[in-house]
């Protein structure tokens, strides 16, 4: 049996809950919920629970640190747990997708996502999966923040959980199938 750490992230508290920027949490509570997981627990850095599916555990964790350090519960939960960098995705949200659209990826850059930024400055690479959730770009310049940090629209709303399916599914894919059978299967969407 393997065990896969899934980095879901966002910012923890009440003013967050909803928001665009916390599309990772919302994944990680949809697989929470989809297979009775036992309630979240506080631990070093997160919130963690896990699941069981075909085989494989997977971790759960939702970072304490707020986005921008979320390296710190990477590092963490990959110790702790005795896990690889190749067995850990991060669940993250993406402006340069359109909303809804997934992309699995192995590498590459943080494309502007400072909990990205801070997991590839803390682990020293940029060699690890992350599942990006588009959240679009419609706001006006010098209003990302304000976007990122608002709930999705009535619109999308409507699309929401089925669309965080897809993205619990292509987290439940990495670990069964492996990263490159997955991106095939996620990416093609």
């Amino acid at each position: 049996m393997s065990k896969f750490l899934v980095l879901c992230l966002g910012n923890i508290g009440p003013e967050y809950a909803d928001t665009r920027h916390n599309v990772g949490f919302m994944v990680g509570d949809y697989l929470a919920r989809k297979h009775e997981a036992a309630p979240w627990a506080l631990g070093r850095h997160a919130f963690t629970t896990e699941i069981k599916h075909k085989g494989h555990t997977f971790v759960l964790v939702k970072p304490t640190t707020y986005m921008n350090l979320s390296g710190k519960a990477a590092a963490h939960w990959l110790s702790a747990l005795k896990l690889t960098k190749e067995q850990m995705v991060v669940v993250t949200d993406d402006l340069a997708l359109p909303f809804g659209k997934l992309r699995l990826k192995g590498k590459g850059s943080a494309g502007g996502q400072n909990g990205l930024k801070h997991i590839q400055e803390t682990l020293g690479t940029d060699e690890y999966a992350r599942l990006r959730f588009g959240i679009d770009s419609s706001f006006s310049k010098g209003r990302q923040v304000d976007y990122v940090l608002s709930p999705f629209s009535a619109d999308e709303q409507i699309d929401l959980e089925g669309r965080l399916e897809k993205a619990a599914e292509a987290v439940l894919l990495f670990g069964t199938v492996g990263l490159e059978r997955a991106m095939n299967v996620v990416n093609v969407k």
